[in-house]
Formats: C-alpha cells, structure tokens, sequence
C-alpha cells in the first residue's frame, strides 16, 4: 500500500470448484500506483496455477477494464483496501462474473 500488489494462485479446480492451497510470489514483479504486473515468460509451466490475485488500495474491489483485458487462469481474486478481513476480498471467474467463495 499505495501500490497494488500481485500474486499467483495455485491449487485445483474440480466439478466447478477451486480451491486455492498457496500462492506465489511472482518473479520480476512490477508494483505500481493503479497498476501491478509480470510476465508469464518468467515463470516455469506449472498446471496448478489457478488465476491471479492482487490488491486494490483505491478500496474498489471489482475488476476494471485492464484487469479484465488481462486476466489470467481460472479465477481472479481482488483484495481492496483497507484489507481488514474476507468482507473485502472479491472472486471472480474468466470472464468477469463475480463468484461465490469461502475462507477456511
């Protein structure tokens, strides 16, 4: 914070669930005001990468154009600001649509 941080999901997907046992730190990572990214070309081909997340500081936890544009893998997690608890986390899957979802 202020700046959007980024993080790959992995874990499996089955009968129209996933379920997300770690997360990844990817590398050459950039973290910007509005904006995070990194490049696929850095990492290994790995079939347990679910999606991405990252966060939102402006606190509005819904995909804007860009994200869409790039979205990634199966699901889209959007933390926003101020990161207190799960009420701000937001999933979403490959096309947009807000999904439900549960933290264990």
């Amino acid at each position: 914070y202020p700046r959007e941080g980024i993080l790959l999901l992995r874990g499996k997907a089955k009968k129209g669930v996933a379920v997300v046992s770690g997360v990844v730190i990817p590398p050459a990572a950039v973290h910007g005001e509005g904006f995070s990214s990194f490049s696929w070309f850095m990492l290994p081909v790995d079939s347990s990468f679910l999606g991405v997340a990252h966060s939102h500081p402006s606190g509005n936890a819904t995909p804007s154009e860009q994200d869409l544009l790039h979205l990634a893998g199966r699901i889209m997690v959007i933390l926003g600001y101020p990161y207190g608890d799960s009420s701000s986390l937001r999933v979403y899957d490959s096309r947009g649509r807000e999904l439900p979802f549960e933290v264990e």
